[in-house]
């Protein structure tokens, strides 16, 4: 198989899956009809490092974290031409990386109840972008709010892109924060005493 041209558009790449989940509105009113293999490596490298730490963050495991990102950008890649006329195409790929993240965790609950099933690779990585207290005190958020906290404040995403990415309401994304903060200073504050 000869590698891809980077010219070529994404129609011989993509795969028209028949689920959708608009979780924002297109960038402009006229999508580009014709999204590139380079325009997706673009947007990989612009975004890739900073979406698998936070990802990392919010699944509370570095290991899981990288996973969650390639999978999420292995499905962006897959619909590139429908996510890259997304105003937050980073918003789609976090939460693709969350559900896949979710997804899994269940899968390996479920398995190590099954002694049959039982699975050996589990990472206790966490993640190193903070400092150990901040660290600590955000793994003891739950993964909702974990995930609020990192998207608002790692990825500097406004309340509305945290909800679009989320897939909900903003008044529930600026609650969840509130509580998400509050908590985390309660975490905080206990650890200093």
């Amino acid at each position: 198989m000869e590698p891809m041209s980077r010219a070529r558009s994404l129609d011989d790449v993509t795969s028209t899956g028949t689920h959708s989940n608009d979780l924002t509105a297109p960038a402009s009113s006229v999508a580009d009809p014709s999204p590139t293999w380079s325009d997706f490596e673009s947007f990989y490298r612009a975004e890739h490092a900073l979406l698998e730490r936070a990802l990392a963050m919010a699944v509370g495991d570095i290991e899981m974290g990288r996973d969650a990102a390639a999978e999420g950008f292995a499905r962006a890649l897959q619909k590139w031409r429908k996510v890259s006329g997304y105003a937050n195409a980073s918003g789609w790929v976090y939460r693709v990386g969350l559900n896949w993240a979710h997804s899994r965790r269940k899968r390996i609950r479920r398995d190590t109840t099954n002694p049959m099933m039982a699975t050996t690779r589990r990472s206790n990585d966490s993640p190193a972008a903070l400092s150990g207290e901040v660290t600590d005190a955000l793994m003891q958020l739950s993964p909702e709010h974990r995930a609020i906290v990192v998207a608002r404040f790692v990825l500097d995403w406004s309340e509305a892109q945290v909800a679009a990415a989320l897939d909900i309401p903003p008044g529930t994304a600026k609650s969840r924060s509130s509580r998400a903060l509050s908590r985390l200073a309660e975490l905080l504050e206990d650890h200093r005493d």
